[in-house]
């Protein structure tokens, strides 16, 4: 008896620690939920502020460069409230501030999948871990890419006869489907926690997720004379195996550029490898050619199988058999795509190139600033004063110089 209520005693001691750990969660949350919510209130105000000012200089700028007076705001004036805004700009955006602001509206392919769920992180380390997963999933699938193809157009030449059959293709095709919806996926989940990707990267993985699932209707045909028959499968998987070596190469050399321009203040923590990113001269002699082909090639073979499918047309018409067309609307289809594809590709590409060429010239006119400014620094060490002990600029090295001046340009 004794042993029973010592043990009710325990229980309704446990039971009234419960209850005081749960108000106490309670209030704690409570309390969390009120700070909370005023840092929001303070850090939409201050996006709205930031919003408002870089309209107002912009539209200050635009009426000064239409002015036949020239009055308006000094450019070096203008630059430096440029300069703050974007610093201003990327502490926010870059920082546990972004937690506060409202999310970007979930598309309709989240929505589809996911349904009305938030998919926003509210850590930053989470957010990362996001980031550096897709990554790493792109570094795989870009070895699959090349894998799987090749080891088809190998099996066709050594085993097959120059014949493939219809369900390895198939099985590559339903393969090609879950790679470009997963990648879809992530990068809409990317965009809503702060990833700055093009959304043209996402309409290609749509466009290439319609493809795909098209092309899964596709006949594929055999003898007799198959090799003509199966030209555009062929094509295809030659330019699947070329778009997997470019993939391949631009993961390894812009991952470690990325960083790079994240040391600089160039890219945020949460952007990640997509496109014509590479940096250096060396890495675009490399890669621009191979992108151009690879694009060439997706078009050549779109237009090689709109050109199929409507000779089969024609053939047929001629042989009374119209029936044959509503087999080919899948080649078509297909056809067009890749045609599509590859002018968003070319476009986005030239597009880099040319913002680039852009930044490289900014980079010339701002070294030649900097060379002034060391040797206003010499005329400062001549005139015995300490490098050590003076803080301005000018007494700093061209590199840091160069960088205090692009990264909060660029940060953004």
């Amino acid at each position: 008896m004794v042993e029973s209520n010592a043990l009710l005693e325990e229980a309704a001691r446990l039971a009234e620690a419960a209850r005081e750990l749960q108000e106490a969660a309670a209030i704690l949350i409570s309390r969390t939920r009120n700070e909370e919510q005023s840092l929001r209130q303070r850090a939409v105000a201050l996006e709205s502020d930031l919003r408002r000012l870089q309209s107002s200089l912009d539209s200050t700028v635009r009426k000064k460069g239409q002015s036949a007076t020239g009055g308006g705001v000094d450019p070096k004036i203008a630059e430096k409230v440029d300069e703050e805004l974007c610093r201003a700009r990327c502490v926010i955006n870059d920082g546990d501030v972004a937690s506060l602001l409202l999310s970007k509206t979930h598309g309709r392919f989240l929505k589809m999948f996911l349904g009305p769920v938030n998919v926003r992180a509210t850590r930053k380390e989470v957010q990362l871990k996001v980031k550096e997963e897709y990554n790493s999933y792109r570094d795989r699938t870009a070895f699959l890419f090349l894998l799987f193809p090749s080891t088809l157009l190998l099996l066709r030449s050594w085993v097959w006869d120059a014949c493939l059959p219809a369900l390895p293709v198939q099985l590559y095709q339903v393969w090609l489907l879950y790679l470009y919806t997963t990648l879809a996926l992530r990068e809409n989940i990317l965009r809503v926690n702060g990833s700055d990707i093009r959304p043209w990267w996402i309409c290609h993985h749509y466009c290439a997720m319609l493809m795909a699932l098209i092309s899964l209707t596709w006949e594929i045909k055999r003898q007799p004379d198959c090799a003509y028959k199966q030209r555009g499968v062929q094509l295809f998987l030659m330019w699947a195996m070329m778009q997997g070596v470019s993939m391949l190469l631009q993961n390894r050399y812009q991952r470690q550029r990325l960083y790079t321009r994240i040391a600089l203040g160039k890219a945020k923590r949460m952007d990640v490898v997509w496109g014509e990113t590479a940096g250096v001269e060396g890495q675009l002699w490399l890669l621009c050619p191979i992108l151009f082909i690879l694009q060439g090639f997706e078009a050549y073979v779109g237009l090689l199988l709109l050109r199929t499918a409507f000779v089969g047309v024609i053939c047929e018409w001629q042989a009374s058999h119209c029936i044959k067309f509503y087999f080919d609307s899948d080649v078509i289809a297909c056809g067009i795509l890749l045609v599509l594809m590859a002018i968003g590709n070319f476009a986005n590409t030239m597009q880099t190139l040319i913002a680039k060429s852009r930044f490289k010239a900014k980079m010339k006119r701002t070294r030649s600033n900097c060379l002034l400014l060391d040797c206003a620094a010499a005329a400062c060490s001549t005139a015995f004063i300490s490098f050590s002990a003076c803080p301005c600029i000018l007494c700093l090295p061209l590199h840091t110089c160069l960088r205090l001046i692009h990264a909060p340009i660029w940060f953004c």
